[in-house]
Order: structure tokens, then sequence, then C-alpha cells
């Protein structure tokens, strides 16, 4: 998933630190060496973020997870 929201992030053009700014201002205690994480697989995405990205990426939840199914 983390390959999904790298490519999402990019394709609007928002650097990490502006997206965690955005998130934030909706109310999501994130920091960017947090978000850096889940673009890297590190660490699990929280619902609530997913939700907002949603938001401000204005695409389906089928974006988020692009890819993942197993054969």
């Amino acid at each position: 998933m983390g390959e999904n929201l790298q490519k999402l992030r990019i394709m609007h053009n928002i650097s990490q630190e502006k997206l965690c700014a955005e998130l934030q201002r909706r109310g999501c205690d994130i920091g960017r060496s947090t978000y850096a994480k889940y673009e890297a697989g590190e660490l699990n995405i929280k619902i609530s973020i997913l939700i907002e990205l949603k938001k401000i990426y204005n695409c389906s939840y089928d974006d988020f997870f692009f890819g993942l199914e197993k054969i």
C-alpha cells in the first residue's frame, strides 16, 4: 500500500510535510516521520488517516489497495 500512497501524493504534487500539515488541520495527529513509514511499508496506516486521504485526493479506496490482491 505504501507505493500507492506515494504515487497518489506525487500525482497531487504535494510533499509529505505539506500533506501531514493538511491532515493535522483536519484533526489527524500525524507527523512526517510516521507518514514516511506508511509510504515505506514499515507501519500500517490508521483508517482515520485513510479516510482523510480519500477526501484530500478525491479518489476511491480502490486507489489505495490497487495491485495488492494475491492470486
